[in-house]
C-alpha cells in the first residue's frame, strides 16, 4: 500500500554544490524517486593513489525501492563516470539521448556490468516516471547531445540547464531550444536549477565554430607533427580537428584509452566522420612524413599518466617530441591543475615544441554560459524561486547576485551544498535539513574501502617517511631476544644518519628495558610507548613526523 503523498517536492543535490563534479540531483515527490545525472570527479593532487571520487549514495541506497529512473543531461564522465556503481546496486532504467547513452553502455561493458537498461530519448520527449514527468531540451554544450530537462511534479514545474550555452553556430548545427524554455516560463517554472560554471565571467561565451579558424591557421601554419591535447570526451573539438587534418591531408592517430574509446562509439553514432583511410595505428605513424601527421591525445590537464604529460616526460612508449612539432593544447585548466599544466608547457618548449596554450590563441572555447547567457536563461523561464548548481561556492553566490538583479527575491535564492534537503510547496521553499553525502573514494577495484584515515597516512608516508622499528620477544618471559632494529623509507639515508639511528636505537632498548622491569607484556602498550618516545626523539632532531611501525615477533 502506497504512502500518503506528502504534498512536498524535496530536491536533494548529492553533488556539484560547491565544486566542478561528480554531479548527481535527487528529486523526491512521497514514494517516487527520479534520478538526474550521476558523475564522478577526478581526484586532488592529495588523493594519493586515489583513481576516482564518486558521490556518496547512501541515501539512494536506503530508497532504492522509491527510485523510479536516471535521467542524463549528455555523455561527460562528471555527469554519466559514476552510473556502473550505481546500477551495481540498482536496477532502474536510464534515459538519455543517443551519444550519452552510448557512452554509458561503454562504461558498463567495461566496468563488467552485466544489466541495464538504457532507454534512448530525442529532444522534445517527455517520459513518465512515478508522478513526475520529465522532458529533454535541446540545448548546446561541448559535447553533442546535451540536454536541459524540466520535471513536472505535483506542486511545480522544475527545470535543470543541465550544462550549457548558447551557440548560435554549433558545429552539430543544433541550435538551444529557447522557445522550449521560454514556453516552460510562461506557464510558470516553480524552481530553476542552472549551471554556474562561468557565473564570474562576463560577456557570452562564444560559439565552437570559432576554434575551427584558429585550429585551420595552427595547420596551415604547421611544418611538423601536430599533436593535440583536449578532453577525451570533447567530441565536438575532435570533430573540428578531424576536419582541419582531412584538408591538409594529416593522417590521425589517437593515442589513450579513454580518446580511443570515446572516438570509436562517436564514429560508430555518426557524431565524428573521417575519411576512408585517414584514422591509422601509431605503429604507422613511421610511414608518413611529420608534415602529414596529426596525434590526438589526453593531458590537456597534466595528468600524470595520460599521453601529453609522458610525451613532456620522455616516458611515453611510442611518441617521442621532436624540435618542430606544434602541441595544440585544446582546453582550459581546472582550478586546481593551473600548476600540473603549466609544468607539462615548461616541459615541452624545453623539448622544442611550439607549444599553443592559451585562450587568446583562439584554440579553445568554454562549453558553459557566462554572465550574459545566465542572465537569458533567467529572463526565459522566470522561475519562482532558484537554486544556482555545478561550480564552487564563489560562483554559485556569483550567479545567485545575478539572479537578484533580474528580480529573483533573496530569499527564494537558495544556495547549498551537497546533501541540503530543498523543500517546496506550490507557494513556498525552504531548507529542510540534511541527508547523508560526500566523497566516497575508488581506489583500484575498492569503492568506499579507503577513507580520509588511510588518506591522511598516505599524506604522511609522502611527506615525512615510514621507520619500522622489529623486535623479537620471548614467547614466554617477554624478554628482548633480538634488536631493536631500525629500517628507514623515505625519512633519512640511514647511512648520512647513523649517529641518530643509534641513538634512536637506545631509545627503543629504554623503552623495552623499562616494560620488562614494569612486567608489561601487552603488545599494543608497547608498540604505543615504542612509538611515542621514537616520535619525541625525531621530531626534536629532526622536526619530522615519520610514520612509526612497531613490528613485535615471539619466538
Amino acid at each position: 500500500m502506497r504512502k500518503k503523498k506528502s504534498g512536498k517536492l524535496s530536491i536533494i543535490p548529492l553533488g556539484g554544490l560547491g565544486e566542478i563534479g561528480k554531479n548527481m540531483n535527487v528529486f523526491q515527490y512521497g514514494d517516487d524517486i527520479v534520478i538526474l545525472d550521476c558523475g564522478l570527479a577526478f581526484p586532488d593532487e592529495d588523493m594519493l593513489g586515489i583513481d576516482l571520487v564518486i558521490p556518496d549514495m547512501t541515501y539512494v541506497f536506503e530508497n532504492r525501492d522509491k527510485v523510479r529512473a536516471v535521467v542524463l543531461t549528455h555523455g561527460h564522465e562528471d555527469h554519466i563516470g559514476a552510473l556502473s556503481y550505481l546500477l551495481r546496486e540498482i536496477d532502474v532504467p536510464v534515459y538519455g539521448t543517443k551519444l550519452p547513452l552510448g557512452l554509458v553502455e561503454g562504461r558498463l561493458k567495461e566496468n563488467r556490468v552485466a544489466k541495464y537498461n538504457l532507454v534512448p530519448v530525442q529532444p522534445g520527449d517527455v517520459i513518465t516516471a512515478g508522478v513526475f514527468k520529465v522532458g529533454f531540451i535541446q540545448t548546446n554544450h561541448s559535447i553533442p547531445d546535451a540536454c536541459g530537462l524540466y520535471i513536472q511534479s505535483p506542486v511545480g514545474t522544475v527545470v535543470h540547464t543541465g550544462d550549457f550555452k548558447i551557440d548560435h553556430t554549433p558545429v552539430d548545427g543544433k541550435i538551444i531550444d529557447f522557445h522550449k524554455f521560454a514556453e516552460l516560463g510562461n506557464k510558470g517554472v516553480l524552481v530553476l536549477m542552472s549551471d554556474s560554471t562561468n557565473a564570474e565571467r562576463p560577456g557570452h561565451t562564444g560559439s565552437e565554430r570559432e576554434v575551427a579558424v584558429s585550429l585551420d591557421e595552427e595547420f596551415q601554419q604547421a611544418d611538423g607533427r601536430i599533436i593535440m591535447a583536449t578532453f577525451s570526451s570533447n567530441v565536438s573539438r575532435l570533430q573540428q580537428a578531424m576536419l582541419a587534418a582531412a584538408k591538409y591531408n594529416r593522417k590521425v592517430a589517437v593515442l589513450g584509452r579513454s580518446m580511443a574509446n570515446v572516438t570509436a562509439i562517436a564514429q560508430d553514432l555518426g557524431y565524428i566522420t573521417a575519411p576512408e583511410g585517414m584514422l591509422i595505428g601509431t605503429e604507422e605513424l613511421k610511414n608518413y612524413p611529420d608534415n602529414q601527421i596529426l596525434i590526438l591525445t589526453t593531458g590537456s590537464q597534466g595528468e600524470p599518466m595520460a599521453g601529453l604529460s609522458r610525451m613532456a616526460s620522455n616516458t611515453h612508449r611510442s611518441i617521442s617530441i621532436n624540435p618542430g612539432d606544434t602541441v595544440l593544447i585544446a582546453a582550459t585548466p581546472i582550478p586546481g591543475n593551473e600548476k600540473s599544466v603549466s609544468k607539462t608547457i615548461d616541459s615541452l618548449l624545453m623539448l622544442g615544441a611550439h607549444v599553443v596554450y592559451e585562450r587568446a590563441a583562439g584554440i579553445h572555447v568554454s562549453g558553459h554560459a557566462s554572465q550574459d547567457d545566465l542572465q537569458l536563461m533567467l529572463n526565459l523561464t522566470k522561475p519562482k524561486f532558484f537554486i544556482p548548481v555545478h561550480g564552487e561556492y564563489r560562483m554559485l553566490k556569483q550567479h545567485g547576485k545575478i539572479a537578484e538583479a533580474l528580480g529573483i527575491p533573496s530569499e527564494n535564492i537558495f544556495i547549498g551544498d551537497n546533501g541540503q534537503v530543498f523543500e517546496f510547496t506550490r507557494e513556498t521553499g525552504r531548507l529542510a535539513g540534511k541527508v547523508t553525502a560526500g566523497r566516497v573514494y575508488v581506489d583500484g577495484l575498492g569503492v568506499g574501502d579507503i577513507g580520509n584515515i588511510v588518506i591522511r597516512d598516505r599524506k604522511q608516508l609522502a611527506e615525512e617517511g615510514v621507520l619500522i622499528v622489529v623486535i623479537t620477544l620471548d614467547k614466554q618471559s617477554g624478554t628482548v631476544l633480538s634488536g631493536p632494529d631500525l629500517v628507514s623509507r623515505g625519512f633519512v639515508y640511514v647511512r648520512d644518519s647513523s649517529g641518530m639511528m643509534q641513538e634512536a636505537t637506545n631509545r627503543v632498548k629504554g623503552v623495552l628495558n623499562r616494560c620488562e622491569a614494569r612486567h608489561i607484556t601487552d603488545w599494543a602498550s608497547i608498540k604505543t610507548q615504542v612509538r611515542e618516545a621514537l616520535g619525541k626523539y625525531l621530531y626534536e632532531k629532526t622536526g619530522r613526523r615519520p610514520m612509526v611501525l612497531p613490528i613485535i615477533m615471539e619466538a
